[in-house]
């Protein structure tokens, strides 16, 4: 919804389903980093643009936006948003209008992410905020600039937005009149609902119906993107995780192949962190693989075995954002962690409340008193911000990363700032690469597997391209009769 109702300031290219996605203008249509100071940026905002109840996009409205999301005494904050939004900028210390379409932001340090974090910051209208009163109500009737316009909610059923026919992008006006968006966290009942005409396009169908929905007659579209599902271990202190021996066994017991079987192939084994075709892959020493021998041999070395196995207890949801099928491929490896001298447990919730969980540390009261050491929850790996610094940062343990598990390494560190203020994308990439290798050689997660992203169309819905990225982008999509 926020995609498709907003936009950022930069934005990413999903036009194409061969090559990376790439940062594009948005709603700036240039930007640079000061030379003589590095911690300044200057935005150039895209003129003539209109939020949806008609008032104008300006510098106002970035500065103002800002607001919503960093300084708690301005009238417009809201905790939930800046949740969402202000771990993905957190270098940003202030947005100073220059003039009335441009704006300069400031970083605490020079920071060549920036470009990257303003993507995932969104613009809503200050005037419909102004109008309705209070951000419950705006959530009734939001008012971004984006392709799509909201029509109607009903809270847990369905969202109904029609097309934009006044988008600033002509090319990305949507082909379609209208379209509605159906929560339905089980996989069989999308499929059912596929099948029988009641939707047109289901995201994650079970692999096991996917033979039934080609014979039926239905596009199954998948690709590669910057995604991973792992387990990240807590590293609070007196977890079983800190050993890396543990770690490096869990890894060498789970049958990464055997999950690709189970998801019907809807998938790509991990090998690391990032997948072997990223520019930060590097050549990690450490090789993942099924080896429960040796994963046994690792475990008894520290005093566990059959009968006396080392109890972890780890946190996942039933369904949720880019989960893939989380259950079945947890019991996968758990039964095969079960073989490695581990007991694992689960703690099953619904995808908000493990996403309410990660926001707070391994440390925090929520976590530690229900004995979970462990956390599964799909990971966006687009930029290096989100793959690197907000889950292995030590800086960034919750509220100002997603570093749940409180990982703490000073050569981490230290890469992370080297990468951080290098402007040259070819250097900046090969320190990430050197960063990768030492994550994957401390064996820092538990990796299992990257997703595809499997969708299963109706066969007369065309113009989607399933970009090699999270987000996608609904406004080519439409129905032919």
């Amino acid at each position: 919804m926020g995609l498709m109702l907003y936009d950022s300031l930069v934005e990413w290219d999903l036009s194409s389903a061969d090559k990376p996605s790439t940062l594009i203008p948005g709603l700036a249509t240039e930007w640079s980093v000061d030379p003589d100071d590095k911690t300044k940026w200057t935005f150039k905002l895209r003129q003539g643009v209109k939020f949806h109840d008609g008032s104008e996009f300006t510098a106002d409205a970035v500065v103002w936006n800002f607001d919503k999301v960093k300084d708690p005494d301005s009238p417009q904050y809201d905790p939930r948003q800046a949740g969402l939004a202000a771990a993905r900028i957190p270098s940003i210390v202030a947005v100073n209008k220059i003039d009335d379409y441009t704006v300069q932001i400031v970083t605490d340090v020079p920071n060549a992410f920036v470009p990257y974090q303003v993507s995932y910051w969104m613009m809503s209208s200050p005037a419909q905020f102004e109008k309705v009163g209070d951000w419950e109500a705006f959530a009734q009737a939001p008012s971004g600039t984006g392709p799509w316009k909201f029509v109607s909610m009903q809270p847990r059923k369905q969202v109904t937005m029609a097309r934009n026919p006044d988008y600033w992008d002509p090319d990305r006006v949507p082909a379609s009149d209208q379209v509605q968006l159906i929560p339905t966290p089980e996989a069989s009942s999308r499929t059912s609902a596929l099948l029988s005409g009641q939707v047109d396009w289901i995201e994650a169908p079970s692999p096991d119906a996917i033979p039934q929905l080609e014979g039926a007659g239905m596009q199954i579209v998948t690709n590669s993107y910057p995604h991973n599902w792992a387990i990240a271990p807590s590293r609070a202190a007196g977890s079983p995780w800190n050993e890396i021996d543990v770690r490096k066994a869990a890894n060498l017991c789970i049958d990464r192949q055997g999950i690709d079987q189970l998801l019907g192939g809807m998938s790509i084994p991990a090998e690391g962190h990032v997948t072997p075709d990223s520019p930060w892959f590097g050549q990690p020493t450490f090789k993942l693989g099924y080896e429960p021998d040796d994963a046994r041999s690792l475990m008894e070395q520290h005093g566990y075995t059959q009968d006396a196995p080392l109890h972890v207890k780890i946190a996942i949801s039933t369904s949720g954002s880019g989960q893939m099928q989380p259950l079945p491929m947890f019991q996968y490896i758990q039964s095969t962690l079960n073989q490695c001298h581990f007991d694992v447990e689960a703690e099953v919730m619904e995808w908000n409340a493990l996403l309410a969980l990660a926001r707070q540390s391994a440390e925090a009261p929520d976590s530690v008193d229900k004995g979970i050491n462990g956390i599964i929850i799909s990971r966006s790996l687009m930029d290096p911000y989100s793959a690197f610094t907000r889950l292995f940062d030590s800086h960034r343990v919750p509220p100002n990363g997603s570093n749940w598990g409180m990982v703490s390494n000073p050569e981490y560190d230290k890469l992370l700032k080297a990468a951080r203020e290098e402007f040259d994308p070819d250097k900046q990439d090969k320190i990430l690469s050197e960063l990768h290798e030492k994550v994957v050689d401390n064996a820092e997660w538990i990796w299992v597997t990257h997703d595809v992203n499997p969708r299963a169309l109706a066969p007369n819905l065309k113009g989607f391209v399933q970009a090699k990225n999270w987000f996608q982008d609904l406004t080519p999509v439409h129905l032919e009769e």
